[in-house]
C-alpha cells in the first residue's frame, strides 16, 4: 500500500479523482440493486417554470421526498457565492410524504435558506441557480424542435449549480445520528448525495417543461443519451475544507480503503482477457473525458493538456510490441509506469481506472468508509512515547520554519455572519485569537518543544495539567497514531497553501469530475454526469457510467 506520507501530501490530494467507491456511485448501486422508485408526484410550475414540484423516491423500507420551489430570480442576484440571499430553485429533502401544511411551510421557509427554520423531518437543505447559458439554449432548442448543441453540453455539462448542501442538523434539519440506521444512510454523505441526484431530475424535467409551454406545437423533449450527459454543477468553497482536519479517523477510513483497493488490484497476478479488454475501453472513454474536460485556469488548464499527453503515451506502453498486460502483476506495472513517466494527475487517474477494473474486489469494501469512532485521549500515555510518535508520524511538521512569516501567513476563522470557514491574513486581519485548530503542523511543533521540559516517563496528563492549551494537539497526535491517513501532510497556513487541494480530495470522494478551479480558494464542478435516469434504474448499467464522454463518442 502507498504510505500516508504519499498519498495525504496537498499537492497529490489536489489531483483527485473519483473512483467506484465514490459516495454518488455507491447510492446509485443501492438504487438499481434495491430498484427504488423515482417520479414526479406533484408538479405544479407555470409557463416560466415558477412554481413547487415534488420528487418522491420509494425503497424497500422508506420514502423519502424532495421539495423543489423555483422563483423568478434577476440576473444580478444570481451568484455562486454562499453569501447571496436568493436563488432559482431551492431544495429540501423530506422524510416520507409531506402534507399539504408542510409544503405550504417549506413553500415559506426553504427560499430563506440559511435564515429559514426547519425541522427534522427536513433532512437536507439545497439551492441551486441556473447555468443561464447553456439553460437558454437546451430550452431555445427543445422549444424549436432540435436536440441541443452537443458542443455546448461538453462544455458546461449541466443546466443549474447547487452552492451549498446542507445537513446533519445545520439550520434546524435532522441530524445525522437520528438516520445512521437507516441502511440507505448508512455510508458516508447518502443523504446528501440523494438529494443532488433528485435534483438533477427535476432540472432536466424543468427545461423541458418550459421548452414545451414556449412552444407546444414544435416542442421535442430530449433525447436520453443527452439527458445523462447532463449532470449537476456545484460550486463549493472554504466551508468544505476543514472537515478533513475535524474528522480525522473518518478521513483515514476514506483513504486507508481507497489504497487496500488499489493494493488488491496491483497485487493481481496475471490479467484476464476480458479484464484486459475493459482497461482499454476505459481507457479511450478517459481520454474523451479529459478531451472535453474545460476550465479558465491556466495553471489546470496546463495540468489537463499534460495529463491529455500522457494518456496518449499510456496508450502507447500498454499497447507496445509485446503487450504489457500479459506479464506477471501487470496492473503494478501500470501504477509503476504512471509514477515514473507522468504528472501526477496521470498518476491519479491511473489509480481510479484500476480500481474501476475489479468491482467484485473493490465494491465490498464500501463497507469500510464510514465510521463513527472517535479517539479517547490517554492521560497515562508517558511523555517518551507521545515524542517518539511525533518524531515517526509528524516528521513532515518540521519541514516548516514558523519564525518565518511566509509559514504563518494565513489563519482559519468561523463567520459568525454565514456560519461557514473562512481564511484571514494574519498580519492585516482581525480575528486570529478565534482561529480554528487547522494549523496543524504549527501547534506539533509547539507540543513538541514543550516535551523538553519533562522527562521521559511523566504521564502525558502531567503536561496537560500544566499545559491546557495543549490537550487539543496531544489528542490529535495519539488519534494519528492509530488513524495515520487522517492527516493532511501540509501547513494549511502558508502563504503557499491551497485550500483547493482539499477540496477536490473530499470531493472526489464524493464522485465529483470536471474540476474548474476559480481561484485557490473555490471550485466548481460536475455530480451525476453520465449517471442512469430514474428510468434507467430497472435495467440500465447503473454502474457502467464513470469518465462520462459526449454522446456519439465511442
Amino acid at each position: 500500500m502507498r504510505l500516508p506520507s504519499e498519498v495525504m501530501r496537498p499537492e497529490r490530494m489536489g489531483a483527485a479523482f473519483p473512483t467506484r467507491l465514490s459516495f454518488m456511485r455507491s447510492l446509485v448501486r443501492r438504487l438499481h440493486r434495491e430498484q427504488w422508485q423515482i417520479e414526479s408526484t406533484v408538479f405544479d410550475l407555470d409557463d416560466r417554470g415558477y412554481g413547487h414540484a415534488i420528487y418522491t423516491a420509494r425503497g424497500p423500507n422508506r420514502t423519502y421526498s424532495l421539495m423543489a420551489f423555483s422563483n423568478p430570480l434577476r440576473d444580478d442576484q444570481r451568484t455562486d457565492r454562499v453569501i447571496a440571499e436568493s436563488w432559482d430553485a431551492c431544495f429540501v429533502l423530506f422524510d416520507g410524504l409531506p402534507t399539504s401544511a408542510e409544503v405550504k411551510r417549506l413553500a415559506v421557509q426553504a427560499p430563506r435558506q440559511e435564515g429559514g427554520r426547519f425541522c427534522p423531518s427536513d433532512l437536507i437543505l439545497s439551492r441551486a441557480n441556473r447555468s443561464v447559458r447553456l439553460y437558454e439554449h437546451v430550452r431555445d432548442a427543445l422549444a424549436e424542435g432540435r436536440q441541443p448543441d452537443i458542443a455546448r453540453l461538453a462544455e458546461v455539462g449541466y443546466l443549474m449549480r447547487t452552492t451549498a448542501v446542507y445537513g446533519n442538523g445545520k439550520f434546524g434539519t435532522c441530524d445525522r445520528e437520528r438516520l445512521t440506521d437507516r441502511p440507505e444512510f448508512a455510508g458516508p454523505f447518502q443523504a446528501e448525495m440523494l438529494i443532488v441526484y433528485l435534483i438533477r431530475c427535476f432540472t432536466l424535467d424543468h427545461v423541458e417543461h418550459v421548452a414545451r409551454c414556449q412552444s407546444p406545437d414544435t416542442f421535442v423533449p430530449m433525447a436520453s443519451e443527452n439527458k445523462r450527459f447532463l449532470g449537476i454543477g456545484n460550486a463549493t468553497g472554504l466551508g468544505m475544507a476543514p472537515f478533513l482536519i475535524t474528522h480525522p479517523e473518518l478521513i483515514h477510513y476514506w483513504a486507508n480503503t481507497r489504497e487496500i483497493a488499489l493494493q488488491k488490484v496491483r497485487s493481481i497476478q496475471w490479467a484476464q482477457g476480458r479484464v484486459q479488454q475493459r482497461f482499454h475501453e476505459l481507457l479511450q472513454r478517459v481520454m474523451g473525458h479529459v478531451a472535453d474536460w474545460c476550465v479558465a485556469d491556466e495553471a489546470q488548464r496546463r495540468r489537463i493538456d499534460e495529463l491529455s499527453s500522457d494518456l496518449v503515451r499510456l496508450c502507447a506502453w500498454v499497447d507496445g510490441t509485446t503487450s504489457r498486460l500479459e506479464r506477471e502483476t501487470p496492473w503494478d506495472a501500470v501504477y509503476c509506469w504512471a509514477v515514473t513517466e507522468a504528472s501526477i494527475e496521470c498518476q491519479e487517474l491511473v489509480v481510479s481506472l484500476l480500481i474501476e477494473l475489479y468491482p467484485g474486489e473493490v465494491d465490498p469494501l464500501e463497507e469500510c468508509l464510514a465510521t463513527d469512532v472517535r479517539t479517547p485521549l490517554d492521560g497515562s500515555m508517558q511523555i517518551e512515547t507521545l515524542r517518539n510518535i511525533i518524531e515517526q508520524v509528524y516528521a513532515w511538521t518540521f519541514e516548516s520554519d514558523f519564525n518565518d512569516r511566509a509559514s504563518n501567513t494565513y489563519f482559519w476563522y468561523y463567520s459568525e455572519d454565514k456560519m461557514e470557514p473562512r481564511l484571514g491574513f494574519r498580519d492585516n486581519e482581525v480575528g486570529a485569537e478565534c482561529e480554528m485548530p487547522i494549523a496543524v503542523a504549527r501547534d506539533v511543533q509547539h507540543l513538541y518543544q514543550c516535551l523538553s521540559s519533562f522527562s521521559a516517563v511523566t504521564p502525558v496528563a502531567t503536561l496537560l495539567m500544566q499545559y491546557p492549551a495543549h490537550r487539543h494537539t496531544v489528542g490529535r497526535v495519539q488519534t494519528i497514531a492509530q488513524y495515520p491517513y487522517g492527516e493532511v501532510q501540509g501547513n494549511l497556513i502558508a502563504a503557499e497553501s491551497r485550500p483547493i487541494d482539499l477540496l477536490r480530495w473530499k470531493l472526489a470522494f464524493f464522485g465529483a469530475s470536471k474540476f474548474d478551479p476559480k481561484s485557490n480558494l473555490w471550485t466548481r464542478i460536475t455530480l451525476y454526469q453520465g449517471a442512469p435516469l430514474p428510468a434507467d434504474l430497472p435495467e440500465y448499467d447503473s454502474d457502467d457510467w464513470c469518465f462520462p464522454v459526449r454522446p456519439g463518442v465511442a
